[in-house]
C-alpha cells in the first residue's frame, strides 16, 4: 500500500516569507512541532541534494525526522523525502506547493508514498496540527 494525506491552509502571509520559514533552521524549530510539545531541533542544508533533520520532542518522547531536498523552487515549490519511525525507516516524498491568494497564501503539503494506514493516521493528525500551527503563527505575524 501507499497512500497520501493532504492538508492544506490559507495563511494571510507572503508566499515568501511561509517558503522560507521552511528552509530556516531557527523559525522550523518553532513551528514544525505538535500542539503541547517543546521545541523542535532542525540541522538543514537547503540545497537540491542537501539533507536535514528535525527532531520533534513530544511528550512521549523525541522523534527523529530526516530527509533530502528533491526540489526547491522559491517561493512556488519544496519536494522533499522525509523519513521517521513511523514510516518503517523508508522514504516517503512530501511535496509542498505556496499559491498566491489574495493578501495571503495558500499552502498545500502533500505527503505521498506512506507506507501503510497506520502511517497514513499518524500524519494526517501531524501535518493537521503542524499546519495549524504554522497558519497561527505567521498569520499573527502578519497582522
Amino acid at each position: 500500500m501507499s497512500a497520501v494525506v493532504t492538508v492544506s491552509r490559507r495563511i494571510a502571509a507572503s508566499a515568501d516569507r511561509l517558503f522560507d520559514a521552511w528552509l530556516d533552521p531557527a523559525a522550523l524549530s518553532v513551528w514544525m512541532r505538535r500542539d503541547g510539545s517543546e521545541p523542535s531541533t532542525a540541522v538543514i542544508d537547503p540545497r537540491v541534494g542537501g539533507t536535514f533533520a528535525i527532531t520533534m520532542n513530544d511528550p512521549q518522547g523525541a522523534f527523529l525526522h530526516g530527509g533530502t531536498y528533491m526540489v526547491i523552487d522559491r517561493p512556488r515549490r519544496l519536494e522533499f523525502t522525509w523519513r521517521s519511525d513511523a514510516t518503517h525507516g523508508t522514504d516517503s516524498v512530501v511535496r509542498v506547493s505556496f499559491e498566491p491568494d489574495g493578501d495571503g497564501t495558500l499552502v498545500e503539503v502533500r505527503h505521498e508514498r506512506l507506507p501503510d494506514a497506520l502511517a497514513v493516521r499518524l500524519h494526517a493528525e501531524g501535518w493537521t496540527e503542524i499546519m495549524s500551527g504554522f497558519a497561527r503563527r505567521y498569520a499573527e505575524e502578519a497582522a
